[in-house]
């Protein structure tokens, strides 16, 4: 089982975006039964909050449901529990490495790293843009997706 972990400041846009377009991938592919796929943020601020309306209707537009979740912090015993953990950018790698200041199996990456323009995902929370996020978490899970297949992980 491939266990990939999604990661995110809050956990109210974009990482659980990453989740439920992952998951709704895999799914279509039917290789659900072979992924764990979750999502957490770096800070507090939000623990216990459903994802973010404007995040949810993004979702929705796609056919897709978020029903559920709410934030989460990541652990420290997240590292080992997990094969990836796939940050949205590189503001929040920085900030996962006060809760795992090490990476000896080069598990923390970003969600665009397999992408042929690797870049950060940058806040909606922020922007307002949820329909570039969107786009920019497909084309991240999508590359990661065919990562994971050229490397005969599934």
């Amino acid at each position: 089982m491939i266990k990939v972990l999604f990661i995110c400041h809050g956990n109210i846009c974009r990482s659980p975006m990453a989740e439920f377009i992952f998951k709704d991938m895999v799914a279509k592919r039917g290789l659900s039964d072979r992924f764990l796929i979750e999502s957490a943020a770096t800070s507090t601020e939000e623990i216990g909050n459903p994802v973010y309306p404007p995040a949810r209707r993004e979702l929705a537009r796609h056919g897709l449901s978020c029903q559920g979740k709410t934030a989460r912090q990541i652990r420290q015993r997240d590292y080992a529990a997990y094969d990836y953990l796939l940050c949205a950018e590189q503001y929040n790698i920085r900030n996962l490495r006060w809760i795992i200041p090490r990476d000896p199996e080069h598990k923390i990456l970003r969600m665009l790293e397999f992408s042929t323009h690797p870049r950060d995902i940058s806040d909606p929370w922020y922007t307002g843009n949820f329909s570039l996020a969107y786009s920019d978490i497909v084309e991240g899970c999508e590359t990661f997706l065919s990562y994971l297949e050229q490397s005969g992980q599934i």
